[in-house]
């Protein structure tokens, strides 16, 4: 039986004549006797090779021979005058220079020495496959198991690059072999979708592997190869990619390749101890003939966990990787619910039905107990796809926050100024919350729906209980309430004096004043969390009565309409106007203060062609005039119509809010954010206006009151005579249907919010103090272990800064440097911060931090951040550190110093997180760090 002819590529060809000898690459020299080469042929045009041809013939390609590119022509010949035909025909047509390769099986014996003399090597050369891979790898020694193993060469030769193999050394191992034909053979990419191979990262691991699974033509390109190649790569890639990737490439073997992540994610049932025997047999079922061992199967799965946990990662700005990660997702759901998996997988940290599922759980807990809710959000909140989505999340936080709030007992309102300055701190957030609520589930899971639907009901009520009583002291106070005689109120025509006017300095910027119309306490709330993180410090004058730190918030005009809010509030006075009046009741107010000013309306915010900004309202911002801006996008759009499904207002979401406030920045100026009312939000859709002949607007007529509706005259009512009828149910609309309305008496309209922002502790004003953003939040917002709980009164004096946080035990004062501090009278218990400065660790620690802060400010800073959950906001921990006496106005420097004294060997115990706007104390990390035992 004859032998078959060996196989030969173009590869192979095209390393034999790149050589600079290509009878190196024949297995025998030309003998002693040859005959005489003839002058036609000095360069060897001809070339035998015994072998079969890999390739269709004939072909043609061009190759680089040193420094010239040469034209091949390869063909196949059985017999002596087909490869003399072949010769002289290409001697008559080809240009000099060119190539003739005959791919034949004759042997030497046949040829005579006419042709045998214009050939290379003057003989059919015999094709040493070792030989041609040590050359194009550039080494001078194999492996001698590669030698051992035919199929690994042919590979080798077939599969090189068109860049050429990467050059590893004087000898080339096998497991370098591998490593280069792999992501050759299998176009491996990455999981940004760049080529793993030659030149390149040539790391193979199962991250990478998972992502070429799915990719269109990378599976199909394994199951081409040969089986022999097939299991070679398969057990080489288990030794060095790890345990998973066997299962992985048997599962491609079976066609399930595309399947192959998400059925590793099913493959979790099977990891359950409690996992019975239906659900064992189900996966199987899914894996079809691949039967992997069960500690295969583990890694098979924890490798696809790993890789849906990077996607996610990434899908948070890639819009690809998400939508990668949710095919996978939504495929092992599918599957699930094919075979009926989805009970058995509950658990499962990677399914959207489990993650429904923990949704679901906590919202029902959320209506019987706000404390096993609060436990089954941190489950959710950990669930693996909760980073993806994070609106459904939010759902799930909002309905513990109104569960809480409801499981306070029933608030009051007292007098009208307690009713929005509480409104502005508490109830406000209340609103933030329910508006979240009404919107129900984003993925729309009805059975969620239905108890957000009840929790919201519930809160509603309440809420509008609080307004009903709200509006019933509104009605006695309006009769006799001015600008001079206030009645314990902020009203908006002093809002500039009070809050704005205490912000000029002779020697720094002036203030910019940044009216956000229609700005409800629900959306200053989301607005005064982000200004914090964008670096704007909040700032309060200190309370009369000693009480703690709070946002101002002021009562609006009635109506609660912006011809007369705006007007009163940015002309310092009571009156009713247009853009006209609000200009010059600006100009006059701050001319009384012997200041120059500019105030801005939508149509001249705008630049032209490059700028942002208009070249006028930068002009303003660089100058010593006191700029204002008036914003109407949160007023346009419930106007319009437009807020749509939208459940928060933040600094993208208001137009040139965000630039504004950058410019503001850069000139150093403090802002006022202010409103001129609220708004309450449409939330009966289909249903028509509440008949009245009398109605003047949306949420204000004449005539006399009705359920719902309150009576309001007084000097202050710029309306019907200065009698008006304004519902306070939320309900009530007497034109045709909006987004949202105002003009009424409800909390969330009259409340009108303030903030006084500053971009530096040097731009606060004398006596003013800090409000960090936990101070902001009311207590029932934040979960229990996160929640600010300040001392009953601050005792430090002017600039303190703000309330001190709460702490384990008060700290007596130690002396500057000191290594042990006082243990305070009546102490229950040692705090963690006193047991890391007591220890040995710290002290040795010390010797070598120059300047160190004294011992009870580091004890603050450590017991104000483990009492607060391991992390606080920079304003909160200057707080802690104003508390001992000594404050710092540069955190930054000061967070570096209590690094070098905290992150023993590098670790990182303390640090900045949220891009510098969040501090950390890894408080577990500290503990053993500092040899502690965790305290009581």
């Amino acid at each position: 039986m004859p032998t078959a002819l060996p196989q030969i590529g173009r590869r192979t060809i095209e390393a034999l004549l790149a050589g600079s000898k290509s009878r190196e690459s024949s297995k025998e020299k030309p003998s002693k006797d040859a005959a005489p080469e003839p002058r036609e042929a000095p360069d060897r045009r001809l070339v035998l090779l015994y072998g079969r041809y890999a390739e269709p013939t004939p072909a043609e390609f061009a190759i680089k021979v040193g420094a010239t590119t040469r034209r091949v022509s390869v063909v196949e010949e059985d017999s002596v005058l087909g490869i003399i035909e072949a010769w002289q025909e290409h001697r008559s047509t080809a240009s000099e220079g060119d190539f003739l390769v005959v791919a034949t099986g004759v042997d030497d014996a046949q040829l005579g020495w006419d042709v045998r003399a214009y050939a290379a090597g003057r003989r059919i050369l015999t094709i040493e496959n070792a030989q041609i891979v040590m050359q194009r790898f550039g080494v001078l020694q194999l492996d001698p198991t590669i030698q051992q193993q035919t199929w690994l060469l042919d590979a080798l030769l077939d599969a090189e690059p068109a860049d050429g193999w990467p050059r590893v050394g004087t000898v080339l191992t096998r497991d370098a072999a591998l490593a280069a034909l792999v992501p050759a053979r299998l176009g491996l990419r990455r999981g940004d979708g760049s080529l793993t191979g030659p030149g390149q990262d040539t790391t193979i691991d199962a991250d990478t592997l998972l992502a070429w699974s799915r990719t269109p033509a990378g599976p199909q390109r394994f199951t081409e190869l040969a089986p022999q190649e097939r299991a070679a790569m398969k057990a080489w890639l288990g030794e060095t990619a790890g345990p998973a990737v066997p299962v992985l490439l048997s599962l491609v073997e079976a066609g399930l390749g595309h399947d192959a992540m998400a059925l590793g994610l099913l493959a979790s049932a099977l990891r359950d101890p409690s996992a019975d025997s239906d659900a064992a047999l189900a996966v199987g079922g899914l894996f079809g003939q691949v039967t992997p061992r069960r500690n295969e199967l583990q890694s098979f799965a924890e490798a696809v966990e790993g890789t849906v946990t990077r996607w996610i990662g990434q899908a948070r700005t890639n819009e690809d990787a998400r939508q990668r990660v949710l095919s996978v997702i939504d495929r092992a759901d599918e599957l699930a619910v094919r075979v009926g998996l989805t009970d058995s997988l509950r658990g499962n940290r990677f399914l959207g039905s489990s993650l429904t599922g923990q949704l679901r759980r906590v919202c029902a807990l959320a209506r019987q107990s706000p404390a096993d809710a609060e436990s089954a959000l941190a489950d959710l909140s950990g669930h693996g796809l909760a980073a993806l989505h994070p609106n459904r999340v939010l759902v799930a936080e909002m309905a513990v926050r109104v569960a809480r709030w409801l499981a306070l007992p029933q608030p009051q309102v007292t007098s009208v100024a307690a009713g929005v300055r509480t409104h502005l701190a508490d109830w406000g957030w209340v609103d933030r919350a329910l508006t979240v609520l009404w919107h129900g589930d984003p993925s729309g899971d009805t059975a969620t729906d239905q108890d957000l639907r009840a929790l919201y009901e519930e809160a509603a009520l309440r809420r509008s209980v609080l307004d009903e009583a709200f509006a019933r002291r509104l009605a006695t106070w309006a009769p006799h309430a001015t600008a001079q005689q206030p009645g314990e109120c902020l009203v908006i025509e002093n809002v500039l004096a009070s809050t704005v006017v205490p912000l000029l300095r002779k020697d720094g910027p002036a203030p910019f004043v940044l009216v956000l119309d229609g700005m409800s306490s629900a959306v200053a709330a989301q607005l005064g969390e982000e200004t914090e993180r964008e670096g704007w410090l909040e700032t309060v004058p200190p309370s009369p009565d000693g009480a703690a730190p709070a946002r101002l918030a002021a009562v609006s005009m009635f109506p609660s309409v912006t011809e007369i809010s705006r007007a009163s509030l940015l002309s310092g006075a009571a009156v009713k106007g247009g853009q006209t009046v609000e200009t010059t009741g600006f100009t006059t107010f701050w001319r009384r203060h012997q200041r120059s000013s500019v105030l801005f309306h939508k149509a001249a915010i705008g630049g032209q062609s490059g700028r942002f900004l208009s070249e006028e309202l930068t002009v303003a911002l660089a100058s010593d005039s006191v700029v204002g801006v008036v914003l109407n996008t949160i007023d346009d759009a419930l106007d319009k119509g437009q807020e749509g499904r939208r459940t928060t207002w933040g600094i993208d979401s208001v137009t040139y809010l965000r630039e504004l406030l950058a410019a503001a920045r850069s000139y150093g100026r403090p802002v006022v954010l202010v409103a001129d009312h609220g708004h309450v939000l449409e939330r009966k859709p289909g249903e028509g206006p509440t008949a009245n002949d009398s109605a003047a607007s949306a949420r204000w007529r004449t005539g006399t009151p009705a359920e719902g509706e309150v009576l309001l005259a007084g000097p202050r009512v710029f309306e019907g005579g200065g009698t008006i009828v304004a519902p306070w149910r939320e309900d009530i609309r007497y034109t045709g249907r909006r987004a949202g309305y105002h003009g009424g008496a409800a909390l969330a309209e009259v409340t009108v919010p303030v903030l006084m922002l500053v971009p530096s502790r040097d731009a606060m004003p004398k006596d003013w103090v800090a409000l960090p953003r936990e101070q902001a939040v009311p207590g029932w917002w934040a979960p229990s272990a996160e929640r600010f709980r300040p001392e009953a009164e601050a005792s430090a004096g002017p600039l303190a800064d703000a309330t001190p946080i709460d702490r384990p035990g008060p700290v007596a004062d130690a002396e500057e440097n000191s290594d042990t501090p006082a243990e305070p009278v009546g102490a229950v218990a040692t705090t963690l911060g006193t047991q890391v400065v007591g220890s040995v660790v710290y002290k040795a620690q010390k010797e070598y931090v120059r300047k160190a802060p004294e011992t009870k400010v580091v004890v603050a800073v450590i017991d104000a951040l483990h009492h607060a959950g391991g992390t606080m906001s920079p304003a909160a921990l200057v707080a802690a550190i104003s508390a001992t006496g000594r404050y710092r106005r540069n955190i930054d420097g000061f967070i570096a110093i209590l690094q070098r004294l905290l992150n023993i060997e590098g670790y990182p115990v303390l640090g900045f997180i949220d891009s510098g706007h969040t501090v950390k104390l890894d408080v577990t990390m500290l503990i053993a760090q500092f040899q502690l035992e965790e305290p009581r």
